[in-house]
């Protein structure tokens, strides 16, 4: 009977370590953070983090004649027109927190992105610029253009 058991404890223990090894995408580490933009039916989102990932700095949602974005993440905007939510969560992957604001889509700090290709934040770890690229600010000229009203 011994001569079956530790084999198979063995088998086992290697399957075990190839399904933890397989839970992290190869070079995941390695993957930059940098400017996203998705849409899910009317709601456009822009992204500023690791693609495809729950890992993010700061995400703001809007929808079609929406005047204000919503603002979720361990960093907002860096402008005086910021609303906090009364509620601070707690982010489940970094146990920091993770606030939820909102802030008109015409103020200047937003603007930025698509205009300079910047975004000056905040948050529990200070304040910070989040910069991007040519192709970056287009993505953010496109979230601003989706939430712009309907024409008539």
């Amino acid at each position: 009977m011994l001569k079956f058991a530790v084999p198979a404890v063995a088998a086992l223990g290697l399957l075990a370590v190839a399904a933890q090894s397989q839970s992290r995408a190869p070079g995941a580490e390695a993957q930059p953070m940098g400017w996203h933009f998705y849409t899910e039916g009317d709601m456009a989102k822009l992204a500023y983090g690791v693609a495809n990932s729950d890992v993010l700095t700061v995400m703001m949602t809007c929808q079609p004649g929406d005047r204000m974005a919503t603002v979720y993440g361990a960093a907002a905007p860096d402008s005086p027109r910021v609303v906090k939510a009364a509620s601070v969560e707690l982010d489940p992957l970094s146990g920091g927190a993770f606030e939820e604001s909102r802030v008109p889509l015409n103020d200047p700090v937003l603007r930025d992105l698509a205009g300079k290709g910047v975004l000056k934040v905040k948050g529990e770890v200070g304040r910070a610029q989040l910069k991007a690229s040519d192709g970056e600010r287009r993505l953010a000229g496109a979230f601003f253009a989706h939430c712009a009203p309907k024409a008539a």
